[in-house]
């Protein structure tokens, strides 16, 4: 408890005496009604002690996410772990084709592929950036996709006004709200995330996201990107210090945009490697530094973000023990909502559609480990064990007759067939046996059902937002 109030306490000195850049002009404004610190002629703002524990309890503890198809709710928070795929790489790769720009048949597919994997329960940002669609309005397009071709719960990105309002809207029309309903806070099919510009700067664009965000009731997860070493101090504490600093302004924000708008705590720290200053995932400070950063969250009594990375520019194994590391990280650390957690690869440049089945592999593991244990009379077996006594086998007893077909789980991707059968069968290694199977989910992908007038009146407004222009791209 005392060190997680010393990163605490050392983030409020950073918040009083140091302070963070805001960005925009209306963000601005509305910190300095709230109580704020804001310089004359400055973009800096600071903040007290009291004032930063005062908003960060307006915020709440947990809250649900609307799912389009089921009925069935998202919760953020409490025991609940959400798992996402692979965002934002612009880059994709197979290793039958290679790797090349991200193009909007890759995107689908890996759309597909979301739908498909019932582990994965969020549709993050793009899986890669569909580059094939012009900037302006590749949000339009990504978005219908998204909507149409996955039930899982969309990201929208905060890019400024246009794509985040824009995005909003689709939202809305996907949920079947009026749009009172959506200006009045009822929640709908969507979140966002932001991250701060490190170090201590929350830039204009993602201001602008938070902002339309939390008038609306929607959630927003706030995750710094803070680099040990680069745009992070080089101690894993220190760089936690500085992300928990970016964090709390940011929610601090959100609550006096309007008080009570969910937010979940986001962790992003990883280190540098300082012999190339390329990012490093996977690392033991990695690790580290997502168990502190659920700490952090449940001092503050907020859902948790982190992620499972990795730093291999391969599907190998590289790739599979460090998103194995960093997967155990965010899991020790609680996270309730676990970004990038199938596909990632290249330090997030790349997307993998091999990388994609394995790490879903892994999360199939993680899912069934997580399962309360059965500890019934039945369980336990006394009188199977009773039934084969001393020296028998297990095979043939009423208890296993009862019970093989569904005793163990099952892998989709493991082979543990023999030696002779493995190599009889062709010697198929892990990427080889994942490239197959990523391949004929998404030949066999059925799209799933959405209300033709919604799939109408969602044409329609992408369609007269793109003869508009979509949205500026002179960032």
């Amino acid at each position: 408890a005392d060190q997680v109030e010393a990163i605490h306490d050392t983030s409020c000195r950073v918040l009083e005496e140091i302070g963070i850049s805001f960005l925009d002009e209306r963000a601005l404004e509305t910190l300095k009604k709230a109580g704020a610190d804001v310089e004359p002629g400055s973009d800096v703002v600071r903040f007290s002690r009291g004032m930063v524990e005062e908003f960060m309890s307006y915020a709440p503890s947990q809250f649900e996410g609307l799912a389009r198809d089921s009925g069935t709710n998202y919760k953020f928070g409490g025991d609940s772990v959400l798992f996402g795929a692979v965002s934002s790489a612009p880059f994709c790769s197979d290793i039958k084709k290679g790797r090349r720009d991200g193009n909007s048949t890759d995107y689908r597919n890996f759309l597909k592929l979301t739908e498909t994997m019932n582990c994965i329960d969020f549709a993050g940002g793009y899986a890669c950036e569909p580059m094939d669609w012009h900037a302006s309005v590749r949000h339009l397009h990504a978005l219908y996709d998204k909507f149409t071709l996955t039930t899982k719960m969309p990201h929208i990105y905060s890019l400024g006004y246009e794509r985040v309002t824009d995005g909003i809207e689709i939202a809305r029309i996907a949920s079947g709200l009026k749009s009172q309903e959506v200006a009045e806070g009822q929640p709908c099919y969507v979140y966002t995330n932001i991250n701060s510009s490190s170090p201590l700067r929350h830039d204009k664009f993602m201001l602008i996201g938070m902002r339309e965000m939390a008038l609306r009731n929607l959630p927003v997860i706030v995750t710094p990107f803070t680099m040990a070493g680069a745009m992070a101090p080089v101690t894993t504490m220190g760089a936690v210090t500085l992300q928990n600093a970016e964090a709390l302004a940011g929610i601090v924000y959100i609550q006096a945009v309007r008080r009570g708008a969910p937010v979940v705590y986001g962790g992003f720290t990883p280190n540098v490697h300082m012999k190339s200053g390329a990012p490093a995932f996977g690392t033991p400070e990695y690790v580290q530094s997502s168990m502190v950063s659920g700490q952090m969250a449940r001092r503050y009594k907020l859902p948790y973000r982190s992620s499972a990375t990795c730093t291999s520019n391969a599907a190998d194994s590289q790739g599979a023990y460090e998103t194995m590391f960093s997967l155990w990280g965010a899991m020790d650390g609680h996270a309730n909502m676990i970004y990038h957690a199938a596909g990632w690869l290249e330090g997030g440049l790349c997307a993998s559609f091999e990388k994609f089945i394995i790490d879903c592999e892994q999360l199939f593991t993680a899912q069934q480990a997580l399962k309360e244990i059965d500890f019934s009379d039945d369980a336990l077996a006394f009188d199977a064990i009773k039934e084969v006594g001393q020296g028998g086998h297990y095979f043939g007893a009423a208890h296993t007759r009862e019970r093989y077909e569904t005793a163990f789980w099952e892998p989709i991707l493991s082979d543990w067939r023999n030696y002779e059968n493995w190599s009889d069968g062709g010697s198929k290694l892990t990427h080889e046996r994942a490239h197959k199977l990523a391949f004929e989910l998404i030949d066999s992908y059925e799209k799933p059902k959405i209300d033709p007038a919604i799939d109408e009146e969602l044409k329609a407004f992408v369609e007269r937002r793109v003869r508009e222009g979509g949205a500026p791209t002179d960032f």
